[in-house]
């Protein structure tokens, strides 16, 4: 259907291909498969592959730092910041002194956003106390909880696509305007061909899926100073920009995903 995101649309043509019932409510973010008589949901952009645990790790972008940090796994640092209306005996007294005390340690400045979610909205460049205060009251307004990392100068973007440790898609986010590198924010997608590059990429993609033991999910990695690191870990795996590129490429990594989630085909590549 016309106006649909292309998420709901790969769903449709799958279930389409393989007698699954479908049934999509909520406007698209909420639907219904069945076969036979099991019934399996997707919800937003996560087809259900995840356990619960993975799932909130990947969500919530303060966990998914610590639990890379854990596993020794290079990760752009994301201190969490409680929301202050959830009262000072949850948040502490100390919080906006220490957020001033990381703008300080970082006089290129940092960056804050909500915890969890966005698609790179309400993400704020801050060098200037007055700056972080904004950009904390903006995020507040919205979300219970933001973190604080680095500002850094990210020289290029990887997206990653993994289903059970094979990658399925590998691109590049290319810059517009924007400093930030969100698709959302008017970086186009450029897939990435075989090389050194592409396959340290994908070994870092790799070792971050494991740390939070993740099954299906986008990956995005930074080069900052000649490394890589783990910028952040999607459950929900969103290719609507991508998808008005290679749609084909698109619609055969939900399908291999699909295919697990019905146990239909092997879908190792």
């Amino acid at each position: 259907m016309s106006g649909e995101r292309i998420f709901v649309q790969a769903i449709r043509h799958y279930c389409a291909n393989h007698g699954i019932a479908v049934d999509v409510r909520a406007g698209g973010w909420l639907i219904a498969m069945r076969r036979g008589a099991r019934r399996h949901f997707a919800f937003g952009y996560d087809i259900g592959l995840n356990s619960a645990i993975a799932h909130r790790l990947a969500n919530d972008k303060s966990a998914t730092a610590e639990a890379l940090m854990l596993e020794g796994v290079p990760c752009i640092p994301h201190q969490l910041f409680l929301n202050p209306k959830l009262g000072e005996a949850i948040v502490g007294a100390g919080w906006r002194e220490a957020m001033l005390v990381l703008l300080h340690d970082n006089p290129q400045g940092v960056v804050v956003k909500p915890n969890e979610g966005t698609s790179g909205r309400s993400v704020f460049r801050a060098t200037t106390e007055a700056e972080l205060d904004h950009a904390a009251g903006e995020v507040f307004s919205m979300s219970t909880g933001l973190v604080i990392s680095p500002y850094v100068a990210i020289e290029q973007e990887v997206r990653v696509i993994l289903l059970d440790g094979v990658p399925l898609v590998v691109y590049s986010k290319q810059r517009g305007a924007d400093w930030r590198h969100n698709l959302d924010a008017g970086a186009q997608p450029v897939l990435m061909e075989n090389g050194d590059v592409r396959a340290a990429c994908v070994k870092l993609a790799i070792d971050a899926a494991r740390a939070i033991g993740i099954t299906f999910a986008s990956i995005d990695l930074v080069r900052v100073d000649v490394d890589w690191r783990v910028l952040e870990i999607n459950s929900g795996v969103m290719m609507e920009a991508l998808g008005k590129l290679h749609p084909e490429l698109v619609q055969a990594t939900y399908d291999a995903a699909l295919d697990r989630v019905f146990g239909l085909a092997d879908h190792a590549r």
